[in-house]
């Protein structure tokens, strides 16, 4: 009869202890949460202006939210866990560290969104240890789906999409032609643009699904078949969709094309691939919602004797501090720029002064000088020659980087866009570009920084990383060559001819670059 109230009377000073515990833990993950939105605000609010602007991440906004009611869920086995401090998560603090400075030096957006959601699980981890770290576990690695990544593969996907409904619309009997992404039938003219890719479905799938497969399914193997199939059926999807418009349009307009595009594709057409895979899930469900999260007396007898948790603020704090002195500490002095440049004479090539028409222009937002010049050979050949000059680089002000390059992005239109990649002499890319049908160009573009020539994205991330992370010289320049693509099936190798001699009348690309960064 007096068992109950005993227990009770044995269980209190242990809960008060608890309860003071994490009443402590709190109030230091708080002091570090206010510390981390401070040094690094001015990264969280792009990133959720990534969120609001790009459609791809839209989904993003209710992440926060889902995190925030798994952890709810949480909450009473939580309790029953003592947080302690955990100086290992030091390591996953430094990381995240280490990835922001590494973002800031080489201008990468991803890396120092990345960063912020690493730093932030560390914090967590080292506040409150692997018990209760553990019983977070999916929480902690849900928070990755908030980084804004993915539209990376947008090229691929537009590509991938296209073959697939070229091929759909072959087996309908069809008659069409696929260039790129680029895909002609008798009365349209279709260009399957980067929100036609199914990038932004396909990220926003993968975070639905993985979320389904945590809350449906205890067996790992069938999470990894929901989400490998949800992802699957996303792709498929989506080149039925373009298959399904291009079929509209060809057996009534391209007005009701858009019509059904907007008002069934679009909205109905996802909802019903959403519904489909948990539908097809459905049969295969093993976790009963009534299923406990975790055990906590397994979780808190695994986490071993409690660390000193006094010395845990400063550590972590340090760890956030020493990126941005250091990013502060070794900003690079920026050189200035050569006075104006003037265009490089080219032998057997006369400089124009009026461009090709439809008008071809570069597009690099914040370039410190942009000088165009148009030349003509006695074969009447001709070619356009861009030079585009940094001064240094930082956010916004980028040689490399989204919606910058030959082409402006799809949505800040132009008579010109990017169709498929083109073949590339050594150290440079290689774009074909369409405009007004059925006009093309091809474009080769070299990038000088850090001494080095390459057509490389990546590699001039890397040699810009370096040069403001060492504080050397950050001048830098991208050189554009362009030509139109003549009619016929030769047109392209002939272009490329083209280009290729005038790269040889040109002279070494090197030289032309550090001859107008004056460099040498």
């Amino acid at each position: 009869m007096n068992m109950r109230p005993a227990f009770q009377h044995m269980r209190a000073p242990q809960v008060i202890r608890q309860s003071g515990e994490w009443r402590a833990a709190l109030v230091r993950l708080a002091v570090l949460g206010a510390l981390f939105a401070l040094l690094f605000h001015a990264d969280l609010i792009d990133m959720v202006q990534v969120w609001l602007r790009s459609s791809s991440y839209g989904h993003c906004v209710f992440l926060p939210f889902i995190i925030g009611w798994l952890v709810r869920q949480r909450v009473p086995a939580l309790r029953q866990l003592e947080p302690v401090g955990w100086w290992p998560a030091l390591a996953w603090l430094g990381l995240g560290a280490l990835a922001w400075l590494l973002g800031w030096a080489g201008g990468v957006a991803l890396f120092r969104h990345a960063a912020l959601v690493v730093m932030a699980q560390g914090i967590v981890l080292m506040v409150l240890g692997p018990a209760v770290g553990r019983a977070l576990a999916f929480p902690l690695f849900y928070a990755l789906f908030m980084i804004p990544f993915g539209t990376e593969a947008e090229p691929v996907l537009q590509i991938l999409t296209a073959r697939m409904a070229i091929g759909l619309l072959w087996l309908a009997g069809v008659p069409a032609e696929i260039s790129g992404i680029f895909i002609t039938t008798p009365n349209a003219y279709f260009r399957v643009a980067e929100a036609c890719s199914g990038t932004g479905f396909l990220i926003a799938m993968a975070a639905f699904s993985t979320l389904v497969a945590h809350l449906c399914f205890r067996s790992t193997v069938r999470r990894l078949i929901i989400v490998a199939g949800a992802l699957t059926i996303c792709l498929l999807a989506n080149g039925v969709r373009a298959f399904g418009i291009m079929l509209v349009a060809y057996h009534s307009s391209v007005d009701a094309a858009v019509v059904v595009d907007h008002v069934f594709y679009g909205w109905l057409f996802f909802a019903l691939v959403l519904v489909l895979v948990l539908v097809a899930g459905r049969p295969f469900f093993d976790r009963a919602p009534s299923d406990p999260w975790f055990d906590p007396a397994r979780l808190q007898g695994a986490a071993g004797a409690p660390r000193a948790s006094a010395a845990i603020l400063p550590a972590a704090a340090l760890a956030m501090l020493a990126p941005v002195g250091w990013a502060n500490a070794s900003s690079a002095l920026s050189t200035a720029l050569p006075p104006m440049t003037t265009p490089p004479q080219v032998a057997g090539w006369t400089q124009e002064r009026l461009p090709l028409l439809p008008r071809w222009d570069p597009h690099y937002r914040g370039a410190d000088r942009i000088v165009m010049t148009h030349y003509r050979d006695g074969a009447d050949r001709v070619v356009d020659l861009a030079l585009v000059f940094f001064a240094w680089q930082e956010d916004g002000k980028e040689l490399v980087g989204f919606g910058q390059g030959a082409v402006a992005p799809e949505d800040e239109g132009g008579d010109w866009a990017w169709s498929s990649p083109a073949r590339a002499p050594d150290r440079a890319r290689g774009d074909m570009l369409a405009g007004p049908k059925p006009q093309r160009r091809l474009v080769h573009t070299y990038y000088r920084v850090g001494g080095h020539l390459t057509g490389q994205a990546g590699r001039v991330k890397l040699e810009t990383l370096k040069a403001r992370l060492l504080g050397r010289d950050q001048r830098a320049m991208a050189i554009l060559l362009s030509t139109p693509v003549p009619p016929g099936p030769q047109g392209e190798a002939q272009a490329q001819r083209t280009l290729v001699d005038f790269t040889k009348a040109l002279g070494p690309i090197e030289d032309l670059a550090d001859r107008s960064l004056a460099i040498r």
